[in-house]
Protein backbone atom coordinates (compact mmCIF):
# COMPACT_ATOMS: atom_id res chain seq x y z
CA UNK A 1 0.00 0.00 0.00
CA UNK A 2 1.99 3.02 -1.02
CA UNK A 3 1.62 6.03 1.45
CA UNK A 4 0.29 9.47 0.09
CA UNK A 5 3.03 11.92 -0.56
CA UNK A 6 2.90 14.24 1.96
CA UNK A 7 3.34 18.26 1.21
CA UNK A 8 5.90 20.65 3.64
CA UNK A 9 3.85 23.23 5.55
CA UNK A 10 5.23 26.48 7.44
CA UNK A 11 2.70 27.46 10.04
CA UNK A 12 2.11 29.07 13.19
CA UNK A 13 1.01 27.43 15.82
CA UNK A 14 -0.35 29.86 18.87
CA UNK A 15 2.97 32.15 18.37
CA UNK A 16 5.66 28.92 17.56
CA UNK A 17 6.86 28.69 13.66
CA UNK A 18 6.66 25.31 12.62
CA UNK A 19 7.42 22.92 10.34
CA UNK A 20 4.61 19.98 9.52
CA UNK A 21 4.77 17.28 7.22
CA UNK A 22 1.55 16.10 6.11
CA UNK A 23 -0.34 14.22 3.36
CA UNK A 24 -4.01 16.76 4.37
CA UNK A 25 -4.58 19.39 1.66
CA UNK A 26 -3.89 23.10 2.61
CA UNK A 27 -7.17 23.98 3.96
CA UNK A 28 -7.54 20.51 6.30
CA UNK A 29 -4.20 21.94 7.67
CA UNK A 30 -4.91 25.44 7.91
CA UNK A 31 -8.76 24.07 9.97
CA UNK A 32 -5.89 21.97 12.51
CA UNK A 33 -4.07 24.88 13.12
CA UNK A 34 -7.19 27.32 13.60
CA UNK A 35 -8.43 24.26 16.09
CA UNK A 36 -5.41 23.91 18.00
CA UNK A 37 -4.82 28.00 18.13
CA UNK A 38 -8.17 28.51 18.97
CA UNK A 39 -8.01 25.93 21.91
CA UNK A 40 -4.38 26.94 23.21
CA UNK A 41 -6.03 30.78 23.27
CA UNK A 42 -8.99 29.72 25.04
CA UNK A 43 -6.73 27.88 28.11
CA UNK A 44 -4.62 31.14 28.13
CA UNK A 45 -7.57 33.65 28.67
CA UNK A 46 -9.13 31.19 31.14
CA UNK A 47 -5.58 30.81 33.40
CA UNK A 48 -3.96 33.96 32.78
CA UNK A 49 -1.12 32.77 34.92
CA UNK A 50 -0.84 29.31 33.18
CA UNK A 51 2.54 28.84 31.66
CA UNK A 52 2.58 28.20 28.05
CA UNK A 53 3.35 24.86 28.36
CA UNK A 54 0.24 24.73 30.88
CA UNK A 55 -1.99 26.11 28.33
CA UNK A 56 -0.60 23.76 25.77
CA UNK A 57 -1.40 20.73 27.87
CA UNK A 58 -4.89 22.04 28.56
CA UNK A 59 -5.27 22.56 24.84
CA UNK A 60 -4.49 18.53 24.15
CA UNK A 61 -6.93 17.66 27.04
CA UNK A 62 -10.32 20.11 25.87
CA UNK A 63 -9.18 18.61 22.11
CA UNK A 64 -9.12 15.46 23.19
CA UNK A 65 -12.39 15.26 25.26
CA UNK A 66 -14.39 16.45 22.38
CA UNK A 67 -12.84 13.10 19.85
CA UNK A 68 -13.50 10.87 22.63
CA UNK A 69 -17.12 12.73 23.20
CA UNK A 70 -17.52 12.26 19.16
CA UNK A 71 -16.61 8.72 18.96
CA UNK A 72 -18.82 7.88 21.84
CA UNK A 73 -21.74 9.51 20.43
CA UNK A 74 -21.05 8.21 17.23
CA UNK A 75 -20.70 4.69 18.00
CA UNK A 76 -24.33 5.39 20.02
CA UNK A 77 -25.96 6.21 16.88
CA UNK A 78 -23.86 3.64 14.76
CA UNK A 79 -25.46 1.10 17.58
CA UNK A 80 -28.94 2.35 17.09
CA UNK A 81 -28.79 2.31 12.80
CA UNK A 82 -27.78 -1.18 13.03
CA UNK A 83 -30.68 -2.05 15.68
CA UNK A 84 -33.08 -0.74 13.72
CA UNK A 85 -31.62 -2.06 10.25
CA UNK A 86 -32.13 -5.55 12.55
CA UNK A 87 -35.52 -4.74 12.64
CA UNK A 88 -36.36 -3.51 9.43
CA UNK A 89 -34.49 -6.84 7.91
CA UNK A 90 -36.64 -9.03 10.53
CA UNK A 91 -40.10 -6.99 8.68
CA UNK A 92 -39.13 -8.15 5.56
CA UNK A 93 -37.71 -11.74 5.97
CA UNK A 94 -41.59 -12.21 7.99
CA UNK A 95 -43.32 -10.69 4.52
CA UNK A 96 -41.09 -12.10 2.36
CA UNK A 97 -41.83 -15.70 0.74
CA UNK A 98 -38.85 -18.29 1.61
CA UNK A 99 -37.48 -19.65 -1.52
CA UNK A 100 -36.01 -23.24 -1.08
Amino acid sequence: MQEAAKKVYEVQVAGLSLKLRSSHDAQTVSDLINLVDQKVKEAMAANSSASFQNALILATLNIAEELVLLKKTASSELGKVEQRARVILDRIEEVSPTTN
